[in-house]
């Protein structure tokens, strides 16, 4: 069982004092048999009171206020996690025709297998069509999507943002893992197969993969009598003890590590450093400095809504 001690800092800074600012973290491991917590610590400028709650998807996180003017805003998280193998029991050769009697007793399976309008609607149907067969088991489906998706798509860095849509995603055939991951969603969705967005870091492993030292988000699909099987389509594999899982939800802004407001006409800049520790002493470190819309007003004070940036 690999033991990762994992460094998260996210760094706002302004060109002019800001008040008022109101945040809330979701950077805390999500409450699973497959993770143990042995240490975890989080700084944030000012050292405010951080007032802890559980969302709608049982995601812990942490809200704080920073009244005072301040030109910077920085959150560390130093965390100390002990991971197990992922899947840890046989899964049942499930087919299509058991979901929806599950589904409809369940608010938030009906919700997370509930699609998204697109423009692309078309396109997304034929995807799922040629993936979705009766006969095939909810598992083999599951994994056989992952698949597509890693073979289709290509990895690349910085041709999309925070906030592309599917759309412009099933465009450009290409993204990073937060929009493989979007596009996964819709498509077992259209196959009524419930689906949901994971965010956390995908940790040292001997053999690389893609996203590796960063934040990272993946797949967790629906199956009958079985639960949740976590998927990477940016890697095309089932999930392992190399993950460490943070949130989950409908999509990213679920799950986003950091989001908040604040007051004051200031422009800002974002930048998030990750740095992953192997037992070994093997680290991977990655800096993304994040574009962010920046906005220049004359009035006195406007509130502006901010956002940790993009998973790798």
């Amino acid at each position: 069982m690999p033991i990762f001690t994992i460094q998260h800092i996210t760094k706002y800074q302004y060109d002019r004092p800001v008040k008022e600012s109101v945040n809330e973290i979701k950077i805390y491991p999500y409450a699973d048999a497959q993770q143990e917590i042995l240490q975890h610590d989080i700084l944030i400028t000012g050292n405010p009171d951080v007032h802890l709650s559980f969302d709608y998807w049982n995601n812990k996180k942490g809200s704080f206020n920073l009244l005072p003017p301040h030109r910077e805003l920085v959150i560390d998280s130093r965390l100390k996690i002990r991971t197990t193998d992922w899947v840890t029991k046989s899964i049942p050769g499930n087919f299509p025709e058991s979901l929806p009697t599950e589904v409809e007793q369940n608010m938030q399976l009906l919700s997370l297998s509930t699609p998204t309008p697109i423009l692309a609607e078309n396109e997304i149907q034929r995807y799922a069509k040629a993936l979705y067969h009766s006969d095939k088991q909810v598992a083999m489906i599951i994994k056989d999507c992952c698949e597509f998706i890693y073979n289709q798509f290509t990895y690349i860095k910085g041709i999309t943002t925070i906030e592309s849509s599917v759309d412009e995603i099933l465009e450009k055939k290409a993204g990073v893992c937060q929009d493989f991951a979007h596009v996964m969603l819709e498509i077992l969705r259209r196959m009524g197969i419930p689906a949901r967005y994971v965010s956390g870091y995908i940790c040292p492993n001997k053999n690389g993969m893609r996203g590796e030292g960063a934040t990272h988000a993946w797949v967790e699909a629906y199956i009958p009598s079985y639960g949740w099987l976590g998927v990477d389509p940016t890697n095309n594999v089932v999930v392992t003890q190399h993950h460490v899982k943070l949130a989950v939800g409908r999509d990213f802004t679920d799950c986003s590590p950091v989001k908040g407001t604040f007051k004051g006409p200031a422009q800002q800049s974002l930048s998030v450093y990750v740095s992953v520790g192997y037992e070994d002493g093997a680290r991977f470190e990655e800096l993304n400095d994040v574009h962010m819309e920046k906005q220049n007003t004359p009035v006195p004070a406007i509130i502006i809504d901010t956002f940790a940036g993009q998973q790798q």
